[in-house]
């Protein structure tokens, strides 16, 4: 009898984490459109809400290394000032739309752009890594937004916070392939 309760406290022990590790994030994402390899893809700043220096560049890094991984091989990467980190919202709203305009006129169908809501470790003994942000698509012709994905987490004492943002960018940006 003893036997079978030592098999069974993995298997309990195992559920028990799951259900932690499901409570450090959250992910909600649209369907996203289908890519050809033809399809020329943007990516733009990233704007950074936080109080974290140069948030929004290291988000758009993650995820432009994301994509080209995914089959993305034809990116293209506004030029940005690495000193000009997006805080001020009139000044950013005036650099996302000069980014749209650069895109269209470099060919690109598409672009990806977003903000940073949070990226920073938490305050206190453990200080978690935590990470938050939104990404959406933009289909230039229309310049409407044709997907959409918001999340957030956060990770242990010991996580570093851009694996944790590494982790994240991805999990979002898995429903967009090149077919």
């Amino acid at each position: 009898m003893s036997k079978s309760k030592h098999i069974y406290r993995p298997m309990w022990a195992a559920a028990l984490v799951a259900g932690l590790l499901a409570g450090c994030s959250s992910v909600e994402v649209s369907r996203g459109p289908g890519f050809s390899a033809e399809d020329g893809l943007a990516v733009l700043p990233i704007v950074n809400y936080t109080e974290t220096p140069d948030a929004g560049h290291r988000a758009r890094s993650i995820a432009q290394s994301i994509l080209y991984q995914k089959g993305f091989t034809s990116l293209q990467t506004y030029p940005q000032e690495e000193s000009a980190d997006l805080l001020m919202t009139a000044r950013a709203d005036r650099l996302q739309q000069q980014a749209l305009e650069w895109a269209r006129q470099n060919g690109a169908r598409y672009a990806l752009t977003g903000a940073v809501q949070e990226w920073r470790y938490k305050v206190g003994l453990d200080g978690e890594p935590v990470v938050g942000l939104t990404l959406n698509l933009i289909d230039l012709s229309s310049a409407e937004v044709v997907w959409s994905a918001t999340g957030s987490r956060s990770g242990w004492s010991r996580s570093s916070l851009s694996g944790v943002g590494q982790s994240l960018i991805k999990e979002m940006l898995d429903p967009l392939a090149v077919r």
